[in-house]
């Protein structure tokens, strides 16, 4: 690999880190790409464009880059899980690559803050939306879950799965903020915080339906 790939391929990762950072901490459309490129050590403030295009271009990056890691978990938990009818081993094949994931990039981490200030822009949304539904890991780990639930109606499992996906979003964008700020949290690891949040989403999915 010759000198300038090298080169080329430290600059990627320096923005993509970067920006990752930036964006956690201060929101996506409020960090410009000359802050990044500052941020970097780059330089050319066109360091950003030059690499990756447009903003979104560079949070698909950004996305990519983590989903890999993570999709080989869920696979690892979806083998472990097939046949189950526990609604728990189901949920635990959502919770546990982002939270694993989080652990083994040591700290500090920013990427479940990252994660949840890209979730409040709905054209940057489509991003995760596109990465879930390409992967067939998740389809089928979806497909589990519902089997355990036959009886739920089709609006409550909707509104279900939404309340399930805010708190997998925002509870370890939260428990990444307090590791950031040393401030306490209510459990100690990033094991034992996903044990927290699959006992809370296993309680929706299984609450009574009123009305």
């Amino acid at each position: 690999m010759s000198g300038k790939i090298v080169r080329a391929s430290a600059t990627r990762e320096a923005i993509l880190v970067t920006a990752e950072r930036l964006y956690a901490e201060h929101g996506v459309h409020t960090v410009s790409n000359r802050q990044i490129s500052d941020a970097a050590g780059q330089g050319n403030n066109t360091a950003v464009g030059y690499h990756f295009g447009t903003k979104t271009d560079l949070v698909r990056a950004i996305v990519g880059k983590h989903a890999a890691p993570m999709e080989r978990l869920r696979a690892d938990l979806l083998a472990r899980a097939e046949g189950s009818g526990e609604i728990r081993d189901w949920v635990a094949c959502l919770v546990r690559p982002s939270t694993a994931h989080l652990d083994e990039l040591g700290s500090p981490t920013w990427y479940a803050r990252f994660i949840a200030q890209v979730t409040t822009d709905p054209a940057l949304r489509k991003i995760l939306v596109e990465e879930s539904m390409t992967s067939q890991v998740l389809i089928r780990v979806v497909e589990g879950l519902n089997r355990c639930l036959p009886a739920l109606p089709a609006p409550i499992r909707v509104e279900r799965g939404e309340m399930s996906r805010h708190l997998m979003i925002h509870v370890p964008a939260e428990r990444e903020r307090a590791l950031a700020e040393g401030t306490p949290t209510p459990r100690a690891t990033w094991q034992d915080a996903a044990d927290g949040l699959i006992d809370a989403i296993a309680g929706i999915w299984t609450a009574p339906v009123s009305g």
